[in-house]
C-alpha cells in the first residue's frame, strides 16, 4: 500500500522543468512537415488526414500560461487578469493540477479556461504513443475530477513556433490528434522564464506591427513575480493599441474548450485526486517517521558502539580480573539430533580442551548415526545418552540431569571450540553475582556469499550487542552455540523450558529475572556452521525471531517489577520491542524512499544521502570487526548486504509478526547440515581404549 501512495505522490510531485529548457533536440528533420504548418500559425490541428494550422487575427492576442497551477503566482495572475477583466487560456501539469485543484477552480471563476500541458511535463516529441495516450488521459481525469469538465486544447511541454516543428514533434501531434487534441503553440514569447526584467517582458510580449499572436507566459516553475507586475502593464498597453483579448480556440473559429464531462468521469477524477491528497499526507507522515527512524538507528549505532569500546577497554585493561582463576571441571552438553555431518568435530574439539570436561552427547532420537559416530571416536571422558525424540530443550534438560559438575557448558552439535575455550567460558563464575556467561560465536564455513554476509552481521550485529547488553546488565540471549551456566541457577528456573522456540533466549530472559548477571566472554570463542541456503537461512531466522517475541512475551512482566528483573525488563526488553521488531517494520521505508528519491526526486542527493549512511555503517563495521581481530577484507560486501540480505531480515520480522498476531504456533525447523568444521579443530586428542566410553540409555 505504501509503493502505491509513494507512486501516486511521486507522480503528482515529480520535478517539473521549464519549458524553454531541456527541449528535446530531434533528428532536427522536417521533410516530413507539410509547408501549411512550418510557414502557417500557431494553433494545428492534427485529427484529420492533412494537419492544418491556423494564424491569429491581427489585433488579437491570447495570453497562455504554462507549467501551473501554483498556490502562489497562479492566484496573483488571476486577479491581475480580474482587474482588467482578460481571459486567458491555463495550460496545467496535470500533476499540478492534482495537488490544487482548487486552483483549476478559481481559474474558471475567473473567466479563463484551461488546457491540457501533460500531467509529468515529458518532452513528447521523444515519448511513445501510449505514453503521450497516457499523459494526456490522467491529465483529463483530473480536470474532469476537479471541474467536472473537459479540455481539448493541448500545449506540449517544451514546444516553440510553428516554424520549430520537426518530424518528432509533428508524429507527436498526429498521435495527440487521433485522441481529439488540437495543439496550440504560441507565436510570442515573452521569456519570462529567463527573468529579464518587467520591462523586457513587456516588451517581448508585444507583437509587432499590430500582428495577432498567442503569447507565452508562465505562472509557475519560479520567481513570476516579474511575470505578475509585466502583465499588469502589458494589458492596459495593449488594449490602447487597439488589441482584443481573447482565447486561441474563439479566436481561430474552433468550439469552446472545457465542455461538461460524464457522472463517471467525474467520478473517476475526484477519485483520482482524493488519492493524491492521502497520499499527501500519509507521504508527508512517513517522511517524518523516515527522519525519527533514522535518528534513532544511527543514534543507537554511534551509542553501541561506543559501549562496546568501552566495554572491550574495560575487560583488556591491566590487571582486569574476574577472581581467583576457575578451575573446577565442567560438564559440556552436547544436544544432538540428525548431527552425522558434525558430530565427530564437535566431540573432537571438546576432548581437546586445555579445561577439565566431561562431554554429555544426548542423542535425541537421531536416525542418522549420529550416537553410533561418537560411540566410534572411543574419545575419553565422553557419555552419549539415548533418548526418544524430544526437542532440544527435553535434551538439555536430560543433560543437566545426568551432569556430574556445577559448572555446566551447552553447544551445539554444529559447533566446535578451540582448546582454551572452555577454560576462558567459565572464568567470569570467579564472580559469585554471575549464573551465566555468553561466548562469542563465530561462523564457522565463511566460503559463500551468504555466509560472508552472515559474517558481517555476527560481528557487527550480534557480538556488539552482546558487549552493550552487559554493560547495561540486561542480555537477553546466551546463544545456544555457546553458552555456560551455574547447574543452581538452571534448576532455580526451572531448566530449559519448552514454551518458545527460542529456548536459549527464554532461558537467559529468567535468569536475568531470577537477579543473576549475565555477561559475555570475548575471548571464549566457537564455530558453528551457518545456513548454506536462503531457505536454510529464513527457516532459522524465523525461527529465532518467533521464539523471540515469544520469550519477550512470556517475560513482559518484568517491564513493571522492580529490581534486576525491572532493570532487565525496561532496558532489555525495551531495547528488543522497539529495535528488534518496531523499527525491522519500518526499515523498509528507507529503501522505499530510496527508490522514491531516485525516480521523483535528485537522484544524486538520494545517492550522496544513502551513501552517507553507508558510509556511517561502514565506520561502524571497522569498529567491530577491529573489536574482534577479524580481517577487514569481507567488508566490501557491506553494500550488497544492505541491499538484499537486509531486506530478508526485514521480511523474516515482519512475518514472525504476522504469524505471532495470527495466534499460529511455529514448529522447529532443521537445518540440513553439510560438515566441514574440522577445519577449526586443533590437533585431534589420541583415542582411549573402549572401555572408558559410558553410553547410558534413556527412554
Amino acid at each position: 500500500m505504501f509503493g502505491s501512495l509513494l507512486l501516486v505522490h511521486g507522480l503528482a510531485r515529480s520535478q517539473v522543468g521549464v519549458d524553454a529548457t531541456g527541449a528535446h533536440q530531434g533528428t532536427r528533420a522536417h521533410d516530413e512537415v507539410p509547408a501549411a504548418i512550418t510557414d502557417g500559425g500557431p494553433v494545428v490541428d492534427a485529427r484529420g488526414e492533412t494537419p492544418v494550422s491556423a494564424r491569429m487575427p491581427a489585433r488579437t492576442i491570447s495570453l497562455t500560461f504554462d507549467d501551473g497551477p501554483d498556490p502562489t503566482w497562479t492566484p496573483q495572475v488571476l486577479e491581475v487578469l480580474r482587474r482588467h477583466q482578460v481571459p486567458a487560456t491555463f495550460f496545467v501539469v496535470g500533476s499540478m493540477a492534482a495537488q490544487h485543484p482548487d486552483l483549476l477552480r478559481d481559474i474558471r471563476a475567473a473567466g479563463s479556461e484551461v488546457g491540457v500541458h501533460t500531467f509529468t511535463h515529458p518532452d513528447l516529441s521523444a515519448a511513445s504513443d501510449l505514453r503521450i495516450d497516457r499523459e494526456l488521459s490522467e491529465t483529463q481525469l483530473v480536470l474532469a475530477g476537479a471541474l467536472g469538465e473537459s479540455s481539448y486544447l493541448l500545449r506540449p511541454p517544451y514546444s516553440s513556433t510553428a516554424d520549430a516543428v520537426d518530424n518528432d514533434a509533428l508524429r507527436s501531434y498526429r498521435a495527440a490528434g487521433a485522441d481529439g487534441y488540437v495543439t496550440v503553440l504560441s507565436d510570442v514569447d515573452s521569456r519570462d522564464w529567463e527573468r529579464p526584467g518587467v520591462d523586457a517582458i513587456v516588451r517581448n510580449s508585444t507583437p509587432a506591427h499590430g500582428a495577432g499572436g498567442i503569447v507565452l507566459l508562465h505562472d509557475a516553475g519560479g520567481d513570476r513575480s516579474q511575470t505578475v507586475a509585466a502583465l499588469d502593464r502589458l494589458i492596459p498597453e495593449l488594449k490602447a493599441q487597439g488589441y482584443r483579448f481573447a482565447t486561441p480556440e474563439a479566436a481561430v473559429g474552433l468550439p469552446l474548450d472545457n465542455q461538461p464531462v460524464s457522472t463517471v468521469d467525474h467520478l473517476l477524477g475526484s477519485v483520482l485526486i482524493g488519492l493524491v491528497a492521502i497520499a499527501g499526507v500519509v507521504v508527508d507522515a512517513l517522511t517524518w517517521l523516515l527522519v525519527v527512524v533514522g535518528v534513532l538507528v544511527v543514534a543507537r549505532l554511534v551509542l553501541m558502539l561506543v559501549v562496546a569500546v568501552r566495554h572491550h577497554r574495560r575487560r583488556h585493561r591491566p590487571g582486569f580480573s574476574w577472581g581467583p582463576p576457575v578451575t573446577a571441571p565442567v560438564s559440556v552438553i552436547v544436544p544432538a539430533y540428525n548431527e552425522k555431518e558434525n558430530i565427530a568435530a564437535t566431540v573432537r574439539s571438546l576432548v581437546a580442551s586445555t579445561h577439565r570436561v566431561e562431554v554429555i552427547v544426548v542423542d535425541d532420537g537421531s536416525t542418522d548415526g549420529t550416537a553410533e559416530i561418537v560411540e566410534g571416536l572411543r574419545l575419553p571422558a565422553v557419555r552419549v545418552i539415548r533418548q526418544v525424540n524430544g526437542g532440544k530443550p527435553a535434551a538439555l534438560n536430560t543433560g543437566i540431569a545426568h551432569a556430574r559438575h556445577e559448572l555446566i557448558v551447552m553447544i551445539d552439535g554444529d559447533t566446535v571450540f578451540a582448546p582454551e575455550t572452555v577454560g576462558r567460558l567459565v572464568q567470569p563464575f570467579a564472580d559469585p553475582a554471575v549464573g551465566a556467561v555468553a561466548g562469542n560465536a563465530k561462523v564457522a564455513n565463511r566460503g559463500g556469499l551468504l555466509a560472508r554476509w552472515q559474517h558481517i552481521e555476527y560481528v557487527m550485529g550480534f557480538n556488539v550487542d552482546r558487549r552493550v547488553y552487559d554493560v547495561l546488565r540486561c542480555m537477553p540471549t546466551v546463544p545456544g552455540a555457546i553458552g555456560a551456566f551455574r547447574r543452581r541457577v538452571l534448576l532455580e528456573v526451572g531448566g530449559v523450558s519448552d514454551d518458545t522456540l527460542a529456548e536459549d533466549t527464554d532461558l537467559t530472559m529468567a535468569i536475568c529475572r531470577g537477579g543473576w548477571r549475565v555477561v559475555y566472554e570475548e575471548t571464549a570463542k566457537a564455530w558453528t556452521e551457518a545456513p548454506a541456503t536462503l531457505g536454510q537461512l529464513w527457516r532459522q531466522r524465523y525461527r529465532w525471531s518467533y521464539g523471540t517475541m515469544q520469550s519477550m512475551w512470556k517475560h513482559r512482566r518484568a517491564v513493571l517489577e522492580s529490581g534486576a528483573s525491572g532493570r532487565f525488563g525496561r532496558a532489555g526488553l525495551g531495547h528488543l520491542a522497539v529495535f528488534q521488531v518496531l523499527l525491522p517494520l519500518l526499515a523498509p521505508l528507507v529503501d522505499i524512499f530510496l527508490v522514491y528519491g531516485l525516480l521523483f526526486l535528485d537522484p544524486v542527493t538520494t545517492l550522496v544521502a544513502w551513501s552517507a549512511v553507508l558510509g556511517v555503517q561502514l565506520a561502524a563495521a571497522v569498529i567491530a570487526f577491529r573489536l574482534e581481530r577479524e580481517p577487514l577484507g569481507v567488508l566490501w560486501l557491506l553494500p550488497l548486504q544492505q541491499i538484499v540480505y537486509r531486506q530478508l531480515m526485514y521480511a523474516v520480522v515482519i512475518r514472525s509478526v504476522v504469524t505471532a498476531a495470527g495466534g499460529i504456533r511455529l514448529g522447529w525447523q532443521k537445518l540440513r547440515r553439510v560438515g566441514g568444521l574440522e577445519v577449526h579443530l586443533a590437533s585431534p586428542p589420541p583415542e582411549r581404549p573402549p572401555q572408558q566410553l559410558v553410553v547410558l540409555r534413556r527412554g
